[in-house]
């Protein structure tokens, strides 16, 4: 989905390490995150520090001398304050035992693919995708199938014809995100129970990507204040592994705690994988994570009416008729499709320069991607208005 790292083959790497594909978004975030000024929407966090609440539990833990080695699985603190989340969100019943603590979503993320695909084996991923998915399956070993999402003036939508075509008999693992990053796409139940129905028909196993669930600006898609989910239609047997993290919910990001959700059955094999991956995650990270889940609904409240504000103010660059922007229905970022852009990541170190404002190329995403920019909108509304303001002015210059 991107290019490869440039590596002298004389240093004899493995394939699945050479192979690894160098972020896009990496590569204008860095270009532009020294500018003066800047404001940044390249990447997919919010502008707020992590609440004191949350620090507070870490230190204490701290002063209580908690550094030492802890569970593989995870403190039990944690993994039943999780399940007790997940009732909470769900209205239904979780067993603790279905919950893996990890170091941030990435590791979750390597974890499940680890588990599922290696050598010769091949994933799907409809696109535009987050490109951390195809980077996570290549240095598994296996290869990412790009299956492009369709399209239309409602906004974007998984394309079930393409995705029965892209399966061959080594495809082991169906990626559905949603809410979607980039694109904002949710998945209906009706889109859930259609792409269950395709990975039991194939033996499939779905590795489910909901950690935007409670950021959902559809009232059409609403349920309980989340967005549909594989658990509302899977039955006890379905192979599905949920990865999550702490980092969007609860502004966490450079904490990097997450978990997996997956069958009891597999709890040996992820505690092995745990430990030689990390040997666990630190106990007094973890206790943070407690106080996250514990008190932290009023904050999470905050962060999705922030969320919506910024929403609304970016669906004003269509005033500018240069930008086609079907409104997201969940997450946090407006993937804008530029009039006549033929190389995003061109427009994207532009408007650094130009405008001295952050995006992410679309081509970060995929082919599928091209010529659209992800905006990440989960910032003060002043900001947001700041940034459309100084897009506006500098798209003629641009696609000129």
């Amino acid at each position: 989905m991107n290019a490869s790292v440039s590596i002298p083959s004389v240093l004899n790497l493995r394939p699945e390490a050479e192979q690894a594909p160098t972020s896009g978004i990496v590569d204008v975030f860095s270009y532009g995150r020294l500018k003066p000024g800047i404001i940044p929407l390249w990447v997919g966090e919010g502008d707020l520090p992590t609440p004191s609440f949350i620090c507070e539990a870490a230190a204490q833990s701290l002063a209580k001398g908690e550094t030492f080695y802890t569970y593989q699985r995870g403190i039990p603190e944690l993994r039943q304050a999780i399940a007790r989340y997940h009732e909470q969100v769900y209205r239904k019943a979780f067993d603790p035992e279905r919950f893996f603590v990890t170091s941030g979503g990435m590791p979750a993320m390597q974890l499940a693919f680890r588990m599922l695909a290696g050598n010769g084996d091949e994933v799907l991923i409809p696109t535009p995708a987050w490109p951390n998915f195809a980077g996570a399956i290549t240095i598994a070993g296996a290869r990412p199938v790009p299956v492009p999402m369709a399209i239309d003036e409602k906004g974007w939508h998984l394309d079930f014809e393409r995705l029965e075509q892209a399966i061959t008999p080594r495809t082991r693992v169906l990626v559905i995100n949603s809410p979607s990053n980039p694109t904002g796409w949710v998945a209906s139940h009706d889109d859930l129970r259609a792409a269950l129905d395709l990975a039991r028909r194939h033996g499939l196993w779905i590795v489910a990507d909901e950690i935007y669930s409670r950021f959902i600006h559809d009232p059409a898609l609403t349920i309980d204040g989340r967005t549909p989910s594989f658990r509302d239609v899977m039955e006890p047997e379905d192979k599905i592994i949920f990865v999550q993290t702490f980092s969007k919910n609860w502004a966490m990001t450079g904490w990097r705690l997450g978990w997996l959700e997956a069958p009891p059955a597999l709890g040996q094999v992820i505690e092995n994988l745990v430990q030689y991956q990390t040997s666990g995650t630190p106990v007094f990270v973890q206790r943070a994570g407690v106080a996250a889940i514990e008190q932290g609904e009023s904050f999470l409240a905050d962060q999705i009416v922030r969320a919506r504000q910024g929403r609304e103010i970016v669906g004003r660059l269509s005033d500018t008729g240069l930008v086609e922007l079907p409104p997201p229905s969940g997450a946090f970022y407006a993937f804008l499709k530029i009039k006549g852009a033929k190389n995003s990541k061109d427009i994207a170190f532009r408007l650094i320069d130009e405008a001295n404002v952050g995006l992410a190329p679309g081509s970060a995403f995929g082919e599928a991607g091209e010529g659209y920019l992800r905006l990440c909108y989960l910032r003060k509304p002043e900001d947001v208005e700041e940034a459309v303001r100084r897009i506006s002015e500098a798209l003629p210059r641009l696609v000129a």
